[in-house]
């Protein structure tokens, strides 16, 4: 089974700052023989949370709603373009949601910023955003095209504690 992307997971330091946890390929793969199966899979990251119940239909179609960062308990996923300077694009403003969000780079580079330190990302690279102060750039010519998945949390009582004030949560 061949090594897929690169994984990098956000966490927190015992001062509340937004800090790279890990950063290289996924420890968990998921070998299935291949083509002579079909397929391989390799688990980016897991969480033993409850999940949404599933219903014959949807219960109502996202796109009549709102812009939000996050539907209050639920998830989402959508695809985001980053613009480079050359065509109007600037770093997005430092912020936290509390959400866990995989960010999947499918086209172009961008630099995630954390509270004292950068990732650059490149095609394959995903991060497990774990409710982390952070903001995106695209330093380069061209349009960074992105897949977000996100996914609703809330932070440990003795994370919170230890999270820089004002808190600023994103909704």
């Amino acid at each position: 089974m061949a090594q897929w992307g690169r994984r990098i997971v956000t966490g927190h330091d015992e001062d509340g700052k937004s800090v790279v946890l890990s950063d290289g390929y996924p420890p968990q793969g998921h070998p299935m023989h291949g083509p002579e199966v079909g397929a391989d899979f390799t688990e980016i990251w897991h969480e033993a949370a409850p999940v949404p119940e599933l219903a014959a239909t949807p219960v109502a179609e996202p796109n009549g709603r709102p812009f939000t960062i996050m539907p209050p308990s639920g998830h989402l996923m959508r695809f985001i373009e980053l613009y480079p300077a050359s065509q109007g694009g600037k770093k997005t403003v430092m912020h936290r949601t509390s959400t866990i969000d995989y960010a999947l780079v499918i086209e172009g580079e961008v630099v995630l910023h954390l509270t004292d330190s950068e990732v650059v990302m490149r095609p394959g690279d995903v991060v497990v955003q774990r409710g982390t102060d952070h903001a995106w750039e695209n330093r380069s010519d061209s349009v960074t095209r992105m897949a977000f998945f996100h996914l609703d949390a809330r932070f440990a009582p003795e994370l919170l504690d230890t999270l820089p004030r004002p808190l600023d949560l994103m909704r």
